[in-house]
């Protein structure tokens, strides 16, 4: 008796120790409208089979009332399968076995609001057509893993978060309920809770207090990169195609600055004489209420004497940047207008000459 005590112990022993060395799962994914899951009983060939998750998040298993089971985890799912079943007596607790497998994770819609490039409805975790076909054609895989139906792909397809936005209280609500979120580890490093969606949540971004100069780069919650546009028409680039403004000079990392578009779009360096003292323009509109702002600066000052976020802000999607000719290249492309006007009534004087 007292080795089958201590055979018994050693093999709790070894299965917490198998435990801890593997990890177990901290939580399952919850369900959302459209996933469609495998269901297996066991001696229930008439409820085994693949089910869809309704539009109004309900479960049609046969002989029962439509299941409410959106936002819930497939463990709880199983509980709640179970309960209905046994209430309608059509099993016994005994014989009486559920297993829930999520086959296809759907696309998820939410609303995202607040201190964002984009704000609006996103939808999320879209699959592609071969990827959502496979899906429904197989039953025998389970376990996809919807790696963008967190809250950090909504934020991302609703074109990031602004250098203003609060990261560290942001809002999300599901139907009742409301919960603060930090995910100012996407730019520290440390651990925070990516939630998963599902669909008619709500997200809003708050606005802080400041600028945060931290926010200005490629991540997980703020673009990769933003398109400006520019111009370098005048004397000495009569064209943006021998200015070499292109695709890729117009293309910037988010967090790039004015100095940087100078510099793209051909603006600085060339004849000292006549390019040192080109003036550079910076036109930002705020797309929301039509208002536009504008920075000018000397191109040499902007590249040699910026000290702060005044003198040389930093780029923003769909910002504009003009280049100005010196006054010498203006006064001499000036000359040489007023020459070809002038010229036409010296010829007939120069043939009788």
């Amino acid at each position: 008796m007292l080795d089958d005590f201590c055979n018994k112990a050693l093999r709790i022993i070894n299965v917490a120790l198998t435990t801890l060395a593997l990890g177990t799962p901290c939580c399952a994914l919850p369900l959302s409208r459209g996933d469609r899951l495998n269901i297996l009983m066991i001696e229930g060939e008439g409820f085994s089979g693949s089910y869809v998750v309704n539009l109004d998040g309900t479960l049609n298993i046969p002989y029962l009332q439509p299941l409410l089971v959106e936002s819930l985890e497939p463990p709880q799912v199983e509980q709640v399968i179970s309960q209905a079943l046994l209430a309608a007596r059509i099993f016994k607790p005994n014989v009486l076995q559920v297993s829930v497998q999520v086959v296809y994770w759907a696309p998820v819609q939410v609303s995202v609001a607040g201190e964002l490039f984009q704000p609006g409805t996103v939808l999320i975790n879209a699959a592609s057509d071969a990827q959502a076909s496979l899906a429904q054609q197989s039953t025998q895989i389970s376990g996809n893993y919807p790696s963008d139906r967190y809250l950090t792909s909504a934020l991302r397809s609703a074109g990031g978060v602004m250098p203003d936005a609060n990261i560290k209280e942001v809002r999300l609500i599901r139907g009742n309920q409301e919960k603060i979120i930090d995910v100012s580890g996407v730019f520290t490093g440390e651990f925070f809770d990516d939630v998963p969606l599902i669909s008619g949540d709500k997200i809003i971004v708050p606005k802080a207090e400041n600028f945060q100069n931290e926010l200005m780069r490629p991540s997980r919650i703020t673009p990769p990169g933003i398109k400006v546009y520019m111009s370098n028409l005048t004397v000495p680039a009569s064209s943006n195609s021998t200015s070499s403004i292109n695709q890729d000079s117009s293309s910037f990392p988010y967090g790039s600055r004015l100095s940087q578009a100078v510099i793209a779009a051909n603006c600085a360096g060339g004849t000292r004489s006549t390019n040192a003292h080109r003036r550079a323009t910076l036109v930002r509109t705020n797309r929301m209420i039509g208002e536009t702002k504008y920075l000018d600066r000397p191109v040499e000052e902007l590249l040699r004497k910026s000290h702060n976020d005044v003198d040389n802000p930093f780029l923003m999607p769909y910002d504009g940047v003009i280049c100005y000719d010196s006054r010498f290249t203006n006064i001499k492309d000036f000359l040489n207008t007023i020459g070809g006007w002038i010229a036409p009534f010296l010829l007939p004087f120069s043939i009788f000459k």
